[in-house]
Parts: structure tokens; C-alpha cells; sequence
């Protein structure tokens, strides 16, 4: 989904409100209530474009079908920030049932205690979530053991390249490794002066969506260590996605001339995308691209794989970084039950996710919805949904303060590949240390 997983402004800090008791699925707040009695629960989601919104109303609608006494009060186009003060206040209008686009914000969620734990509600329901999602998505979605809310649909990230080009370069198949891929990224490189007439590759990291954490999440990072560390300085696999980058940036023209040439190209959501236009012939990105880039009607053939591994990991080619919506219940919700049943129908019946994946064009998040020949889709979509059900694929760990560190990350990339820093185990200690104060500070 397009914006779900953006840099985006980190939401404001949840407070401490009503937290779940353990073992019954209920929480002081008053979560007795009948499920099966008349009742109406507000639901608020992230979505505005006019056919999302729509299809949010159909899965509604399909739920209220099933369940005729829950009526369901529906409100979009809700930020973080705005769930988050909801969520703090409570009262009758408030959410009883809410959905982010930012997972980096689940570790906020389950700390605070602002979403109540769902693992009560899933033993009740005889619903095991180790079965249910895939792995990366079932991880995401809690934090400390606290698993405060549950995948509801995702993005996979893959390579993008053009068909057209790859042939006139002489290249026969996508890339498996980062070696064959820097390889590639060269040949399919055609220089102007001191610009480009086609880049291979836009590796700088705000190439639209080469961001620090997606390329990491190619080689497998841990980024925290058993005692909640930060060990970016101490695993090798981010110090090799760094010189991996850097490396792409150096051979591909060096910082400036490639940052000098992005400025000049479309931005990320419009149809003069550079990769729709056949200006950069390889792209980092997610699902959604597929749709996006045929919308624009590009003068290529438009090919799609997993991105490249770790040479010394080829035998994991086909994973990918996964990330994706979340929904949860508000601990200030005086109708849990109810709440708990349209969480349930939402992420876990697979005629529901199927419908709203065919209709946002996202990633099923159940594995079975990720299998059900009901599916409509690009031949090549199913790139994604291989991905996704990978279980090597990978996300990025929750965190008490949220996504912080991920941006700690990214401003020493930007310092690294600039140039401004030149010692990478330098700044990868600094970067950890400074990682390791935010999250002191936050608790």
C-alpha cells in the first residue's frame, strides 16, 4: 500500500493507559461485554484514496453480514497522531477497533498498554498466529511478548527492471546475488556527459525506496541482541549492506553526480516516475509499483523478481523485507468482545483478506489467503506473494520509542554514502551508542 511504509513522522507518544489482564482476553475497562448482543463499535483505518476507502466499506459491510448484530462505525483517513489521542482520551467516539499503516509504531502500541494483548483473544478463539501469518508478519505485530496487534494485509519488496533493457544490454535474468546485480547495475548504465541517458540503478538512499532498512533487510540483520542492545555495530551483516551500497553509489558515478541527476527525475508517486519512464532501468520497491508503473504505460516490458542476496546467501534468493498494516483494539474500549470479532473476521477469515487484497492490491497476510485460488492478479504479482510467504524474508524489530532507531540508522547512511563520515565501524559504534540512549531514555 502506498504511504504505508514511507519515512514517515514517528506518532506522538501513547501514555499508559488500561492494560489486558493476562489470561482471560478481557481487560478492567470491560471487555464482558456480550458479543452476540446489539451493539455498535467505531472503527477507525489510515485509508483515502476513494476505491480503498470502498473496499474498507465492503469488508465492513461483509463482517456486519456475518455478525448482524455488531454494527460497525467507520472512520478514515485517521493519522497516527490522531489514534493516538483517541486512544489516550477515550469515550464513546473514540476507537474501540484501529488500523496504522506504521509498524515501527508497534512497539509504542504494546508498551503503553493504549492496545490491549491479543493473545488471549486468539487462545479463546482456538487460533494459533504462528500458523496463521507469515513469520515476518507475525513478528511485527508484537513486541516483548505483548502481541498488540495483527498483520492486515502487507507489502513485499522486490526488484522492478525493464525487460527491453536488460535484452539490449545482454543480459538473460534478474539478478540473484548483489555481485550480479552490481554487474548489471553497470552494463545497463548508459552515460550523457556528466549525467545519464539510462541508469542501471538509483542506489542512493533517497532513491525512493532504498532505504537503509530495505536494503538491510536483504542480508538478514539482528539489530538488537537478546538483552535489547543495539548490535548494528557488531553484526556483520549491516556493516556488509553498507559497503554493499556504497560500493553500488562509487562504481555507479559517485554521490554527487547521481544525486545531481535524481533531482532532475519524477517523483515517487506521479507517472514520470523514473522507472516508468525508462530513465533508471532496475528498481527497489513494492507491490504496488507493478500497478502504478502499468498505469503510466511504459514503452517496456516490465520484469519482477526478489531482490539479490548476499553472495555467501544465495541459497536464500527469494526473501524479501516485509512490512504492512496492523489493526488492533483500544484498551479504553468498553466492547472488547465485539471489537475482537471484527479483528478476527478482518485478518483471519480468508474469503475476507482475499477480497481486500484483490481490492487494494496489497499482500495477503494469512498464509492460506496467500494460497486461495481466489486471488486475482498480474502473473507476475506472485513474486510478492512468494515473498511474503518466504520464511527468510525479514521486517524490522519493534522497538519501546517506535522507529527511532531505523532513523538513526538512516541519517548515518546518509552521513556514510555522502562521504561526510569515512569510517564505517566508527560511525556504526556511534550509531549503536546512540540507538542504545534513545531506548534508555524512552522506557
Amino acid at each position: 500500500m502506498p504511504g504505508m511504509s514511507r519515512k514517515v513522522a514517528l506518532a506522538a507518544s501513547v501514555s499508559a493507559v488500561l492494560l489486558a489482564t493476562a489470561c482471560t482476553g478481557q481487560s478492567s475497562s470491560g471487555a464482558e461485554d456480550d458479543p452476540s448482543a446489539e451493539t455498535t463499535i467505531n472503527f477507525w483505518h489510515a485509508w483515502s484514496a476513494p476505491a480503498e476507502t470502498k473496499a474498507v466499506k465492503a469488508l465492513v459491510a461483509g463482517f456486519e453480514k456475518a455478525h448482524p448484530t455488531i454494527h460497525v462505525n467507520v472512520v478514515g483517513n485517521m493519522t497516527d497522531d490522531k489514534i493516538n489521542q483517541a486512544l489516550r482520551s477515550g469515550g464513546t467516539k473514540a476507537p474501540d477497533v484501529i488500523s496504522s499503516f506504521t509498524t515501527n509504531n508497534v512497539g509504542k502500541f504494546c508498551s503503553s498498554g493504549a492496545l490491549v494483548d491479543l493473545n488471549p483473544f486468539f487462545e479463546k478463539s482456538g487460533i494459533d498466529p504462528e500458523t496463521t501469518f507469515p513469520k515476518a508478519m507475525n513478528e511485527y505485530t508484537q513486541f516483548e511478548g505483548d502481541r498488540c496487534s495483527v498483520p492486515l494485509l502487507g507489502d513485499a519488496y522486490g526488484l522492478y527492471y525493464n525487460k527491453t533493457a536488460f535484452e539490449k544490454a545482454g543480459i538473460t535474468s534478474p539478478p540473484k546475488t548483489w555481485s550480479q546485480f552490481a554487474a548489471d547495475a553497470k552494463k545497463l548504465t548508459v552515460s550523457d556527459g556528466d549525467s545519464y541517458r539510462q541508469l542501471g540503478f538509483m542506489p542512493n538512499y533517497h532513491g525512493w525506496e532504498t532505504t537503509t532498512e530495505h536494503y538491510l533487510g536483504q542480508f538478514s540483520p539482528t539489530y538488537f541482541d537478546k538483552d535489547g542492545r543495539s548490535t548494528v555495530a557488531t553484526d556483520p551483516a549491516v556493516s556488509a549492506a553498507f559497503t554493499l551500497q556504497k560500493k553500488l553509489v562509487d562504481e555507479l558515478g559517485g554521490y554527487q553526480r547521481l544525486e545531481k541527476y535524481r533531482t532532475t527525475l519524477g517523483d515517487e508517486w506521479g507517472p514520470k516516475h523514473p522507472f516508468h519512464t525508462g530513465q533508471v532501468a532496475m528498481q527497489l520497491d513494492g507491490e504496488w509499483r507493478l500497478g502504478m508503473a502499468l498505469d503510466a504505460k511504459p514503452t517496456f516490458e516490465i520484469g519482477v523478481a526478489p531482490l539479490p542476496v548476499p553472495d555467501d546467501q544465495a541459497d536464500q534468493y527469494g526473501k524479501g523485507y516485509i512490512t504492512g498494516t496492523i489493526a488492533g483494539i483500544a484498551a479504553t474500549s468498553k466492547k472488547q468482545n465485539a471489537a475482537w470479532e471484527l479483528v478476527k473476521y478482518m485478518t483471519t477469515d480468508t474469503d475476507a483478506v482475499v477480497g481486500f487484497s484483490n481490492a487494494i492490491h496489497n499482500v495477503p497476510s494469512t498464509l492460506a489467503a496467500l494460497k486461495s485460488p481466489k486471488l486475482t492478479y498480474d502473473p507476475r504479482f506472485k513474486t510478492f506473494l512468494d515473498i511474503a510467504a518466504n520464511p527468510n524474508s525479514t521486517t524490522s524489530p519493534a522497538s519501546v520509542n517506535g522507529g527511532v532507531y531505523l532513523a538513526t540508522i538512516q541519517e548515518f547512511g546518509y552521513a556514510y554514502e555522502s562521504g561526510k563520515a569515512k569510517d564505517l565501524k566508527a560511525g556504526l559504534a556511534a550509531t549503536a551508542k546512540q540507538i542504545d540512549t534513545d531506548i534508555a531514555q524512552a522506557k
